[in-house]
């Protein structure tokens, strides 16, 4: 199978661009330009080619598609977005894409970020989640699945049970919406046991059953709680369809004081730092009316 280089042909293209604009555009122009361009290269044809980018990909086959992304990765071949939303336009690409998540590290990324949320993915990230994964993908994984988490609730009750990643099970404990008596018994259970009050407060406000309230309330009027917990308990009540009016004095918490002695400085003090001789930003007059592409001269 022939594997193109449509990034590095895009970057040639670009660079020649940007040579021939020197000083045309701002830096925050070209963020929003680049990204412009590289969309309208996927619609250009390549010469060479008698094809474009986007309509390259769409020519092959499902299994064709996914064993070009194998291939660029295990060549050291730039990995398109082209390629990439081919693969995520096709639904039967799901169960091809699913055993790589088995696969080396570097599939194993390309196979999560297009399958994303897929909820027949979402079994496997658990698989990930307790195996010696990277903690950056396996947090990756675990933003996924809490976007699914009614889909591994048993699960995730069975891992925590077992003490296995029990803070990666609370985390999708609390997005569950199919409300069960376990799955709140075990976070009412945390919070009242836990010396972290803001984060299973949290966890509660996030489930949303309201059963929580009663014991919100009770914790909230203690006397020792810090006013970033009282916050976060005031914020959970609430969430909850509960008030807690009650007027409480926080003075020498560090927090609270923190909070009150930056609120003093007066907007005199604040702005005196932006009082200076500059002039005021004027719009450039040079913003490109109509998209540039670095392959309109394509040879």
């Amino acid at each position: 199978m022939k594997l193109y280089d449509f990034d590095g042909m895009f970057d040639e293209k670009l660079s020649a661009y940007i040579s021939k604009n020197i000083g045309k555009y701002k830096e925050s122009e070209w963020e929003d330009i680049i990204p412009q361009m590289y969309s309208k290269f996927g619609d250009t044809v390549i010469k060479p080619l008698g094809v474009t980018p986007n309509g390259y990909y769409r020519s092959l086959s499902s299994e064709d598609l996914v064993k070009s992304l194998c291939l660029h990765i295990k060549k050291g071949v730039p990995v398109s977005e082209f390629l990439c939303r081919a693969i995520e336009e096709r639904p039967e690409c799901v169960p091809m894409l699913l055993p790589l998540l088995k696969g080396e590290d570097g599939v194993k990324q390309y196979a999560v970020n297009i399958l994303g949320g897929n909820v027949q993915a979402v079994p496997q990230y658990m698989e990930i989640l307790t195996s010696d994964a990277d903690e950056d993908f396996k947090n990756q994984c675990l933003d996924y699945i809490k976007e699914q988490a009614d889909a591994v609730k048993d699960i995730a009750v069975s891992n925590y049970k077992k003490g296995v990643e029990k803070e990666l099970m609370l985390e999708i404990l609390a997005r569950v919406t199919l409300k069960s008596d376990e799955v709140f018994d075990i976070l009412l259970n945390e919070f009242r046991c836990s010396d972290d009050v803001q984060l299973f407060a949290g966890y509660l406000a996030s489930y949303g059953d309201e059963r929580a309230l009663p014991y919100l309330l009770e914790k909230i009027d203690e006397e020792g709680i810090s006013y970033p917990e009282f916050q976060e308990l005031k914020y959970a009540i609430e969430a909850l369809g509960g008030e807690y009016d009650k007027q409480r004095d926080f003075t020498g918490d560090e927090y609270y004081d923190l909070i009150h002695s930056s609120q003093n400085v007066s907007d005199v003090d604040i702005f005196s730092a932006f009082n200076s001789q500059e002039q005021p930003y004027e719009p450039s007059s040079e913003s490109p009316s109509e998209e540039p592409s670095p392959a309109d001269n394509e040879e």
